[in-house]
């Protein structure tokens, strides 16, 4: 297929894009920068370059854009996956919910209507576990944040007009992704604290999560995309990786670590007495039943390579 995709310049984003290439697709990419060097992390720069040598670049463009509808209205794209999202500050409680919806779904109508006309029938868009009534959990399902009900707000926004216009519609909801390129969060915390020869002090055992491959995440977002057809209507994928506490990750992560870098790994699991979060929150189809070829000591060979570099 031909497909046309944004956000590819952050973590799960560089990944998919560069596997759906993998998977034989021709990949157009939306960059907001006007070149790779304008970004100003390190990085993102990597993910930037490491992207266009299998796809192709749109530099200085956004979703909703002018340049964006300009793209659309060449009609020569097959599917729209609308992977990017407004996440500054995206774990603050001030987080700007309604601003970061108007970013998502900028000139939503249009763009919904473009697809229509020039006969583009797919728009995937990419939701996160954390958005309310998503995934399986506990304390009734709530947002996590303001950037969590962004999301599901913006879903929802896509979801009347893309129906409206006929379209067939995707919803790839993304649990904790982490592997190679990643941002600084948990598993980075890990093997900072790990390559320093530190003990790794984790203060949310408790909490029960869905760690998953990136490599794993993306050759399941290339199965959905290849499975959506060209009728109306619309369809979901919620793919889980390791559905267990944060500890029992943590433990798992060492062990893989251990054997492969020769480091101690070693953790204090401090006793959880704050729960400030849905102590339960994970995807519910299991991503190695979706991509069976999926090798995963090959990941964890990477990942280790990754960090030993």
């Amino acid at each position: 297929m031909r497909i046309l995709f944004t956000g590819a310049s952050s973590f799960s984003g560089m990944w998919i894009a560069r596997e759906l290439a993998r998977a034989g697709h021709d990949v157009t990419t939306v960059f907001q920068r006007a070149n790779a060097d304008a970004y100003t992390d390190e990085p993102r720069r990597t993910r930037v370059r490491a992207v266009t040598e299998s796809c192709r670049p749109a530099f200085g463009c956004s979703f909703g854009d002018e340049r964006f509808l300009v793209l659309l209205g060449e009609g020569r794209f097959d599917a729209l996956c609308h992977h990017g999202a407004d996440v500054t500050n995206y774990k603050s409680p001030d987080f700007d919910c309604l601003a970061a919806l108007k970013t998502n779904t900028r000139n939503l109508p249009t763009v919904a209507r473009t697809l229509r006309e020039k006969g583009c029938p797919r728009l995937v868009c990419t939701g996160t576990v954390f958005e309310n009534d998503e995934g399986a959990g506990s304390e009734g399902l709530p947002a996590f944040s303001p950037y969590g009900l962004s999301k599901a707000l913006s879903w929802q926004v896509t979801r009347h007009y893309g129906t409206r216009e006929g379209l067939s519609l995707g919803k790839f909801v993304i649990p904790n992704p982490f592997g190679p390129f990643e941002e600084p969060r948990f598993t980075g915390f890990l093997m900072k604290n790990w390559k320093a020869g530190s003990i790794a002090v984790v203060n949310t055992p408790e909490y029960v999560r869905d760690n998953i491959h990136v490599s794993l995440l993306a050759r399941c977002y290339v199965k959905f995309v290849e499975s959506l057809t060209a009728a109306p209507g619309v369809a979901k994928m919620n793919p889980s990786g390791y559905t267990e506490s944060q500890g029992a990750f943590a433990l798992r992560m060492a062990s893989q670590i251990r054997k492969r870098l020769g480091l101690a790994c070693e953790l204090d699991l401090k006793p959880q007495r704050e729960f400030t979060e849905p102590r339960v929150r994970i995807n519910t189809e299991p991503a190695t039943a979706i991509a069976p070829d999926w090798n995963e000591d090959a990941a964890w060979d990477d990942f280790a390579a990754y960090y030993k570099a």
